[in-house]
């Protein structure tokens, strides 16, 4: 019989060797029973204030939502010219695939993100690969 309920602890889970706070995925192998998926990832992620991404990134083919649970969060889009500041629990940001970003936590942070769907290898270091010759992962 198929699996139908797994639980765990995001904080825990996620900072399991190589998880940098990621708990659902491809990522997490087939031991991790209904966490294990191409469909989703899902990262509980705990900041100290002042700790920054300061290489722009982007996902080839994942759409991303950061959620604050708490603290203070910004991300920004460099190629946008926008900042979007995470201030009150709940407040969110969506971007698209091909959009690169940074963020740094302005307070202690915990940020929960979802990016849609799970690939390996789908994000890249701007300036890495070409705009218009991105790959398609299946």
């Amino acid at each position: 019989m198929a699996q139908r309920v797994y639980n765990g602890r995001a904080a825990e889970d996620g900072g399991l060797v190589g998880r940098r706070g990621w708990f659902v995925g491809h990522f997490t192998g087939p031991q991790a029973g209904l966490a294990y998926t191409r469909d989703v990832e899902i990262k509980w992620g705990v900041h100290p204030a002042g700790e920054s991404k300061t290489s722009t990134a982007a996902n080839r083919s994942a759409t991303t939502l950061s959620i604050l649970v708490s603290g203070a969060f910004r991300v920004v889009f460099p190629e946008d010219g926008l900042e979007v500041n995470l201030v009150d629990p709940g407040d969110y940001v969506v971007w698209a695939p091909g959009v690169a970003h940074t963020w740094q936590a302005l307070k202690e942070t915990t940020i929960l993100t979802v990016r849609w769907p799970s690939l390996p290898d789908d994000q890249y270091a701007t300036g890495t690969e070409p705009r218009g010759d991105r790959k398609e992962e299946s």
